[in-house]
């Protein structure tokens, strides 16, 4: 939904064997992880029943991505290639039989992308920024799409005071690089999305600059994905939980979406996918 004029964004979103409108309609991204300590669920769909069962009621509750995971972005126990193959590449494939929406694999780890993308995932999630050379020959080889994430160190890595002269600019340069990096390896335009890494290396007042910021990220032509749901920055401004972060979290897709972010990664899909389409709503009556 172009709820505002000013938002220039890339139109055309390749995802595997299907082609999205994103000027016109934002996307909604559900979230599994295979995890024992996710930061959200802290193990809820650790289980590979558990993780079929809600990645299922997400696609009910109208998601159009589920992006599986199995390994959390900060710092815990380490998890060895083989172990995230073991959680990952079993729930890709049960998921590829069993619903009909994209899969994105949420991973950093070259091998694990490749497998996955054989397994029936076509988006490759990668909050590392692309640190494994190896990724974006995987993906280009599949025609798989990917995420370009901006972290300042690495994931799992802890980054307690990150300092950037201008976070925008810092973040709009990056991102810059990894699209083109990204060309570079022959993914093609229409498959490669951006995300500014809320959280990643950003205290809480970095992480909301950069979202209200997302009208200049999204001008540098690709769509923009937001990953704002229940983190840390919206618990540090309204002091509270994670489980109580619910309707902060739609705020921020709200504005997230208005002001051009095109796929927003949430837990809550159903609260979202009725943001989203109000907003449309809106917009068609004006």
């Amino acid at each position: 939904m172009d709820v505002s004029s000013t938002v220039d964004v890339s139109t055309r979103l390749v995802l595997g064997d299907r082609v999205f409108d994103v000027s016109s309609r934002a996307l909604v991204m559900g979230i599994v992880n295979r995890t024992p300590d996710s930061f959200y669920d802290r193990g809820a769909t650790f289980s590979l029943d558990a993780l079929l069962a809600k990645a299922e009621q997400l696609v009910a509750d109208g998601a159009d991505i589920i992006d599986v995971g199995g390994v959390k972005a900060g710092p815990g126990p380490e998890v060895s290639l083989e172990e995230e193959l073991d959680r990952v590449i079993p729930a890709v494939e049960a998921l590829h039989t069993r619903v009909d929406v994209v899969l994105s694999v949420d991973t950093w780890r070259a091998p694990v992308a490749r497998a996955a993308y054989q397994a029936g995932a076509v988006v490759g999630n990668d909050i590392s920024g692309f640190a494994d050379p190896d990724y974006l020959p995987a993906a280009a080889e599949a025609a798989a799409a990917v995420v370009a994430t901006h972290i300042r160190l690495a994931p799992r890595v802890p980054d307690p005071d990150p300092g950037y002269d201008d976070v925008v600019s810092a973040v709009t340069r990056f991102l810059s690089d990894r699209a083109g990096r990204a060309l570079a390896a022959g993914v093609t335009a229409d498959r490669i999305i951006l995300d500014a890494g809320l959280d990643l290396g950003k205290t809480a007042d970095q992480s909301l600059t950069l979202l209200r910021a997302s009208s200049a990220l999204a001008r540098l032509g690709y769509p923009l994905l937001l990953s704002a749901s229940n983190k840390t920055f919206l618990g540090a401004v309204l002091d509270l939980p994670i489980d109580r972060r619910g309707e902060a979290s739609l705020a921020a897709a709200a504005l997230g979406i208005s002001l051009g972010c095109r796929v927003v990664r949430v837990h809550d899909v159903d609260g979202t996918r009725r943001v989203r389409d109000t907003l449309a709503a809106v917009v068609a009556a004006a």
